[in-house]
């Protein structure tokens, strides 16, 4: 799919690092360059590290089809750069696990393996996302479950203002549970509500 103006739905800009914009993903045409980020060695916790490009094609299909999950192409200076997921706790990923309130919003994000990292990237990225799941005025707080020994991601969570629920056993892996309040993210952007 070719990126416009047009086919972005939410932007936002980075006072360092410039823009930031999302789009829908397309399972089938963006299936090539996403096969290229989730089998890279350090998508590891993405569990996808042996798919094949109609593997992720499926994958991403399956998402689109799915009345409670969305998946989205992530974008720095109009160059795909990273990959969002948004779900309903309710409906997926974590049914039975945790109880959810009114408002729970579920995020799933990878930024694209690079061999020149920019420097606060990743928390740019986590704050386009956060910024644009929290767009939705009906969420009220979002949910993460990332893989228990993924401590990166952990701290760069603490960073937004997550806040550990506890670990959890999901069918795939062990997870911390982690929320954020839309309060509790806009006060580590030197924000209020």
């Amino acid at each position: 799919m070719s990126e416009t103006p047009s086919t972005r739905i939410f932007t936002r800009t980075d006072a360092r690092l410039g823009e930031f914009a999302v789009r829908t993903l397309d399972p089938v045409a963006d299936a090539e360059l996403l096969h290229g980020w989730l089998t890279h060695p350090k998508s590891a916790y993405w569990m996808m590290l042996d798919a094949d490009v109609a593997d992720v094609a499926r994958e991403y299909r399956r998402i689109a089809d799915h009345p409670h999950h969305d998946a989205y192409l992530g974008l720095h200076q109009g160059r795909p750069a990273f990959l969002v997921e948004r779900y309903d706790p309710k409906h997926v990923e974590l049914v039975g696990l945790y109880e959810p309130l009114e408002g729970d919003v579920g995020m799933h994000f990878l930024c694209a393996p690079t061999d020149t990292p920019l420097h606060g990237f990743t928390r740019a990225v986590i704050t386009t996302v956060m910024d644009f799941v929290l767009a939705d005025p009906a969420a009220r707080r979002v949910v993460v479950e990332p893989d228990i020994g993924n401590t990166a991601v952990h701290a760069l969570n603490a960073a937004v203002g997550f806040e550990v629920v506890g670990p959890i056993v999901k069918p795939e892996k062990e997870a911390l549970l982690s929320v954020c309040t839309r309060e509790q993210f806009m006060a580590t952007q030197g924000a209020t509500v």
